[in-house]
């Protein structure tokens, strides 16, 4: 079974990374899903959406469910029964999930690829970007900040939120592998803790809600 990374975050939050190499029956193997879930699953025409789906069921088993303790409110926002935080996300053949028994949680992990400079005027200023010494180091950067931002709006999971607009990631360095975000919507202004891990062409961002905001 190929749990890629357990991560730590605190003494009540952690953080599951998969790596998906097998074959989608051995994936099957010990795996029992939900009536609905089985819907989804037989209505996946991918056979590598199908394969992510049913690792983030291994995951789910490693942090101690079962898919009858998943369920999404009307957002499509994942949540545990037992009232615990849950995030989920899948990138090509990497999937993770972050639980937390204290802490409002989000993660989303990200392919590094140059397709996100045609896209990153719709999610941050682009001219903050231009100091950094390559393109390689742009798309680094980019990659990160889309994460983050993607792992507060599965935090907050509200129509109408827009990641340039509503959601600021403080500058952070690449030795830094953590900064600070904010969201200020409607109104109302809230503040997160975000971690990055790159690995492998990829990037993990993983966000926490703050108490009392």
């Amino acid at each position: 079974m190929p749990i890629y990374k357990t991560i730590t975050v605190s003494p009540t939050t952690s953080a599951y990374l998969w790596k998906v190499t097998e074959p989608e029956d051995e994936l099957s193997e010990g795996i029992v899903l939900t009536p609905h879930c089985q819907n989804r699953m037989d209505g996946m025409k991918s056979e590598a959406h199908r394969k992510a789906f049913l690792s983030i069921r291994h995951l789910l088993a490693l942090s101690g469910y079962t898919d009858s303790d998943l369920f999404y409110d009307e957002m499509g926002k994942p949540h545990l029964k037992d009232g615990n935080h849950i995030s989920i996300t899948h990138s090509h053949n990497f999937t993770g999930i972050i639980v937390s028994e204290t802490d409002e949680v989000g993660i989303d992990i990200e392919m590094q690829r140059d397709k996100i400079l045609r896209i990153a005027h719709k999610f941050t200023p682009i001219q903050e970007y231009r100091t950094l010494a390559n393109t390689d180091a742009i798309i680094r950067k980019l990659t990160m900040v889309w994460g983050a931002k993607e792992s507060l709006y599965k935090i907050y999971a509200q129509k109408g939120l827009s990641f340039l607009r509503h959601i600021d990631v403080m500058d952070f360095t690449f030795e830094d592998k953590r900064t600070v975000a904010e969201i200020l919507y409607e109104g109302n202004k809230s503040h997160y803790d975000v971690e990055f891990l790159e690995f492998e062409g990829f990037t993990c961002a993983y966000a926490l809600k703050l108490m009392g905001s």
